[in-house]
């Protein structure tokens, strides 16, 4: 408990810490903004004063070489200079802003909403106003705050994915340990059952008795081979998926209520397949199960088979509740469920099975609301 409120703690100082560092870097960039700003108002001010000279002085008496120098050094800053409402000059503008005049127009809107005019009185009656946009450098450093919150996104995104990605690969670990253990577990009381299923032979109990038994001692061993192959590399053999399918779907229709009307369609010739006959046919189980689930244990189950060249698909068929469209992809999310007692990991799983041992594919075909739902499970032949 005390682990857990340190850690909480810890995140929130975190995030805290990030907080208070982006607020910084704005607070920085904003300062540094206006610095840039004031000092080329200064500059603007210098220059509108180096073009009063140049206006008033006398070329044969003056010396106006460090006016024309101050002038011809403002490279980045657009001018457009004004008298009574006409515009007289222009200095760092596109010249095909120049010559178009709505476009010249637009452009001067911007300076007027960018900066406050500087007023340049050259004498008696003669005003002139010098209008003056952001420099290159202060536009860049405008977006500067932007690109650097993206960094800083893209980085805390990397680092979110790392935690994530290593925090499923340790949940990963731990399930599989987990169903190893009760595969382990389950082996002991397994190994009982069949010895006294040796003693019920021995003792001459009805043969139907025995032969269901037998059966569902075979199930539990199956399924003991199921958790003890999760985590591990699975052994693929080449097997009649006609016959693995129609195993698996036999044994569920004699367990489930009458209520339910099975169906199976496949092929005559045999369809061979590289699969795991254990995990296929939990495969097969989890999607009849759900399928039961959604028809709230009554209703229609087809399960058909079909040679499609190079593949063959699987089609699991129900007339459940359906499955809106906005969640064909999140039904196979690990947790994801719609029933009120339920993991969610049912489907999950059989994604894993299908697509990672056995490199097939799964995916819900079609579904209608108060119709039914079709899942296909494809594999590649031989």
């Amino acid at each position: 408990m005390q682990f857990s409120e340190k850690r909480n703690l810890t995140r929130w100082i975190i995030i805290m810490a990030s907080f208070v560092i982006v607020i910084l870097i704005l607070w920085n960039t904003y300062s540094f903004f206006q610095i840039f700003k004031n000092d080329e108002r200064v500059k603007m001010e210098v220059w509108a004063e180096s073009l009063k000279t140049l206006l008033n002085a006398d070329p044969l008496q003056d010396d106006v070489e460090l006016p024309r120098q101050v002038m011809s050094n403002n490279k980045t800053i657009p001018i457009i200079l004004t008298e009574k409402n006409i515009i007289i000059n222009t200095t760092n503008i596109d010249e095909n802003i120049v010559k178009d005049k709505a476009r010249l127009a637009d452009f001067f809107e911007k300076l007027k909403k960018q900066n406050d005019p500087i007023v340049i009185r050259i004498g008696p009656g003669q005003v002139q106003y010098l209008y003056y946009g952001n420099s290159s450098l202060l536009n860049k450093l405008k977006y500067y705050p932007i690109t650097l919150l993206l960094i800083i996104f893209l980085f805390g995104a990397l680092v979110y994915n790392f935690y994530r990605s290593t925090k499923m690969a340790t949940q990963n670990k731990l399930w599989a340990g987990m169903a190893k253990e009760t595969a382990h577990q389950i082996g002991t009381p397994l190994s009982s059952l069949i010895g006294w299923l040796e003693i019920m032979k021995a003792d001459n109990v009805d043969e139907t008795t025995i032969a269901e038994i037998e059966k569902d001692i075979n199930r539990l061993q199956t399924i003991t081979d199921r958790f003890s192959k999760i985590g591990s590399e699975p052994v693929l053999k080449r097997l009649n998926i006609i016959e693995e399918t129609e195993q698996s779907f036999d044994y569920l229709k004699s367990r489930f209520s009458k209520q339910v009307e099975f169906s199976f369609e496949a092929p005559k010739k045999p369809i061979m397949v590289s699969v795991n006959p254990a995990l296929h046919s939990w495969t097969i189980e989890n999607l009849v199960k759900n399928a039961i689930d959604a028809m709230k244990g009554k209703g229609k189950i087809s399960v058909v088979i079909e040679n499609d060249n190079n593949l063959v698909k699987i089609l699991v068929s129900d007339t459940g509740k359906g499955i809106p469209k906005n969640q064909f992809k999140r039904v196979f999310e690990p947790g994801f469920t719609t029933k009120k007692r339920g993991w969610g990991l049912g489907l999950s799983l059989t994604k894993r099975i299908v697509e990672e041992y056995h490199k097939g594919k799964i995916k819900v075909l079609n579904s209608e609301i108060g119709k039914g739902t079709t899942m296909q499970v494809s594999f590649k032949k031989g």
